[in-house]
């Protein structure tokens, strides 16, 4: 397990983590969650000693972290950390060797990778031959040919085309599955609900929110129902219990209070109106998010 204790850091009058705690779960995925300035990459960056705190610790296995503990972990950043000139599997075998992983085993990991992520064709060429798309893949490989306890990335979705976040989305969830604790940042909010079980929410240097999404989700008061429709719009403003509406074509997300009858919602909307279909539920994620930094 990945902990964060009191968590601190001021780059002169900003503080980017401001006591800051949670932790990370071995064996699931984490999406690593706030907005632009909040303080994860800072957060991730202390992890790898990249970034010295002021105050409060980050513990592995409920221990401190050297540089022992650091050649067990994987990290990918947001910015390209590879030799741009330097051959493809040249750097991730030299990369492995830095972790003090066995020669041999290092080039089997790297050529097996390489052949995961489809790039085993172009190994023999320079990084900066290759696509944004391409890059990114050789940088997941870099974070993974040490076989990483522990997996950190930064933004690893960016600007990777559906068939690529596929392949990233499936090697993560299969890392997750074989035991390894991942975290990882994003703001694709969708793609975080979709992947993960855990999320932790970071606002100004605090994790604000943190746990299985699941139990988030369901800890909120407000609920809210999908309405599928045909025919005129309902005024929802006249409708009992319903405290806002997002409408849309044919639907209408509604945020009605935790006591309300669904069945007195549905009724009210109905009148000249045909309801094609009622869900009820608790927030997305997107929803929990915003409502989690707005407090």
């Amino acid at each position: 397990m990945l902990e964060f204790d009191g968590a601190s850091k001021r780059f002169g009058s900003v503080r980017a983590l401001d006591d800051c705690a949670f932790a990370v779960r071995p064996a699931r995925l984490t999406g690593f969650l706030g907005p632009n300035g909040a303080g994860k990459t800072t957060a991730m960056r202390a992890v790898f000693g990249l970034v010295e705190l002021d105050a409060g610790t980050v513990r592995w296995k409920r221990a401190p972290i050297g540089p022992a503990q650091r050649r067990r972990f994987g990290y990918m950043p947001e910015e390209r950390g590879l030799y741009p000139r330097m051959r493809v599997r040249d750097q991730l075998v030299y990369l492995g060797l830095l972790c003090g992983q066995p020669g041999a085993e290092v080039r089997r990991s790297v050529d097996g990778w390489l052949e995961r992520v489809g790039l085993a064709g172009r190994a023999g060429e320079r990084l900066d031959a290759l696509s944004h798309g391409n890059q990114q893949r050789v940088q997941l490989v870099a974070a993974l040919v040490n076989q990483p306890e522990l997996v950190i990335l930064d933004e690893p979705f960016s600007g990777l085309d559906p068939i690529a976040m596929t392949t990233m989305a499936g090697i993560l969830t299969e890392c997750a599955r074989d035991g390894a604790t991942v975290l990882f940042s994003s703001h694709q909010l969708d793609l975080v609900a979709d992947l993960c079980e855990d999320v932790v929410i970071i606002d100004s240097g605090r994790a604000v929110l943190a746990g299985p999404l699941d139990d988030l989700r369901a800890s909120v008061p407000e609920r809210f129902v999908d309405v599928r429709f045909r025919g005129p719009a309902p005024d929802w403003s006249r409708v009992p219990a319903v405290e806002a509406a997002a409408p849309g074509d044919g639907r209408a997300r509604l945020r009605v209070r935790s006591v309300a009858d669904i069945g007195a919602v549905v009724a009210a909307a109905a009148g000249g109106t045909e309801i094609l279909s009622v869900s009820y539920q608790p927030p997305t994620l997107s929803e929990l998010f915003g409502r989690a930094v707005a407090a």
